[in-house]
């Protein structure tokens, strides 16, 4: 599907000389002189390389075209975790690289989104939350202002992350998965 060059938001997977890219920043430049145009930073999908584009206003780029299909997964073997189609029963095998970072936020029997390209797994998209346990936090200092105040804490699965004054050990809180980034405390 042909778009605007304009129309490019970060996250979306285009075709560009033959490739498959993911938008990865992309910033509307108007300059004093000569047209507006588009920086865009791309990533190669599987190979994870970056370039550097600039889009006139006015070009057209492909967009790609994705099948998304709800899995849960099973269980992780090693390197590789298993998903299952709730609706098919068919079952795929991933690999952790394929995942990508957000790996460490899986849990059992979490539902995913399976992006795939031509029958090629190109992505997996988790919820935009999930609970975790606070494993360890670092006591509060003295004299921060509340409203402005952080302090480190370690999740249950290895993540760092900062976290409000009153979160302790065991505490169990809400994460953004796409930024790695405290929300709430878990009701």
């Amino acid at each position: 599907m042909k778009i605007g060059a304009n129309d490019l938001r970060n996250g979306m997977l285009i075709e560009h000389n033959g490739k498959l890219w993911t938008v990865y920043k992309s910033q509307h430049v108007k300059p004093g002189k000569g047209g507006a145009f588009l920086q865009v930073e791309l990533k190669e999908l599987n190979v994870g390389t970056k370039l550097n584009v600039r889009f006139r206003s006015e070009e057209t780029i492909e967009k790609v075209r994705l099948d998304e299909d709800e899995y849960q997964l099973l269980y992780r073997d090693g390197n590789m975790f298993t998903f299952m189609n709730a609706a098919t029963f068919d079952q795929i095998q991933i690999p952790e690289s394929t995942v990508g970072e957000s790996a460490c936020f899986l849990q059992d029997n979490m539902v995913v989104k399976i992006s795939m390209y031509e029958g090629e797994i190109v992505g997996v998209t988790l919820p935009d939350t999930v609970v975790m346990e606070v494993a360890e936090a670092d006591p509060v200092v003295k004299a921060q202002t509340a409203a402005s105040s952080y302090k480190p804490a370690m999740l249950e699965n290895g993540v760092r992350i900062m976290v409000p004054p009153h979160i302790e050990s065991g505490t169990k809180i809400v994460v953004n998965t796409a930024d790695v980034s405290y929300v709430e405390r878990a009701k």
